[in-house]
């Protein structure tokens, strides 16, 4: 395979990079965020908030995404051996903000040191998919799944550019946090692309070929019942689900459910249920068993024959 350069990636996308402004998210000088989407941003949000970037409490402090409109991705090249696997990750934030750094840039970090290409999705929020609004105190399904179009496009884009990459277009997988945990299962099982497609790349793919989600959320509804348009099927990848017992944001429900899904749809799955960890521990949760998580996720990465 020719060496990964991602300027000409960038180029080849006919889009340039973003323009930097200290009020948006930006990663390190030596990766180029690019938009997913050649021309408009289908279903775009009218009149947008301008995005903001914020340091928040919690967790040993995270970024914060908010107002996100243009939707971005971000390649993160491997570090040492090239494996040709590919991971796209989606940050959680209850669909209303994102996780940048705590479930974003430190997860690349990790796959990038693994030998594993990373693809950071900047998805729009907030209300680009099933969220709480606290202003009725009920949860709301927006008309157009903006989160779930990006989630799939940039699956799809990164397959398209599986060559300039240096991956293998069969070995694309998928990694959500909290909300992007929900973005997991959706790719995984809504295979019909949910916008009209805008060029060639849109005749590609959006299953990933395996998905892992860490204590997902959005999956579990009233009355204990999965999500009714999660349908979990034969073409569903294979699944990697993990969670603490303790989360105090999304209950144990959204593994347990999908979980058994799975299994009853024959889908290879692993699952891991801990005692202690809480909520969006990402990389950071040194005192729990829970922190072991990276390498069971390598070790079944390399048991499916993906690395």
């Amino acid at each position: 395979m020719p060496k990964f350069s991602i300027i000409p990636f960038a180029l080849a996308l006919l889009i340039g990079q973003v323009p930097a402004h200290a009020e948006t998210w930006q990663p390190s000088p030596d990766q180029i965020q690019v938009p997913i989407w050649p021309g408009a941003v289908p279903d775009a949000i009218f009149a947008p908030k301008p995005e903001s970037l914020a340091q928040r409490d919690g967790h040993g402090g995270w970024l914060q995404a908010s107002d996100v409109s243009q939707p971005t991705m971000t390649v993160y090249a491997p570090k040492g051996r090239n494996t040709g696997a590919a991971v796209v990750v989606f940050p959680g934030g209850g669909f209303k903000v994102l996780a940048m750094d705590l479930e974003g840039t430190e997860i690349c970090d990790w796959l990038t040191s693994r030998g594993i290409t990373c693809v950071l999705l900047k998805y729009r929020v907030p209300g680009g998919n099933h969220y709480y609004d606290e202003k009725c105190n009920c949860h709301i399904t927006p008309k157009v799944p903006r989160a779930l179009q990006d989630a799939q496009r940039t699956i799809k884009l990164v397959r398209s550019r599986a060559k300039e990459l240096n991956i293998h277009p069969d070995r694309i997988g998928v990694i959500g946090f909290s909300a992007g945990g929900y973005l997991v299962a959706q790719t995984s099982n809504i295979l019909a692309s949910a916008y009209k497609p805008v060029d060639a790349v849109d005749k590609l793919s959006s299953r990933p070929d395996f998905a892992i989600a860490l204590y997902p959320g959005h999956l579990c509804r009233a009355g204990g019942t999965l999500e009714p348009s999660i349908r979990v099927g034969a073409k569903t990848p294979p699944t990697f689900l993990l969670q603490a017992w303790d989360d105090p944001v999304d209950p144990i429900c959204n593994s347990t459910l999908y979980a058994r899904a799975l299994n009853q749809a024959g889908v290879p799955a692993e699952v891991h249920l801990f005692a202690k960890g809480g909520h969006a521990f990402g990389l950071r949760d040194k005192d729990h068993p829970i922190s072991s998580w990276p390498t069971l996720v390598e070790n079944w990465l390399k048991d499916i024959g993906m690395l």
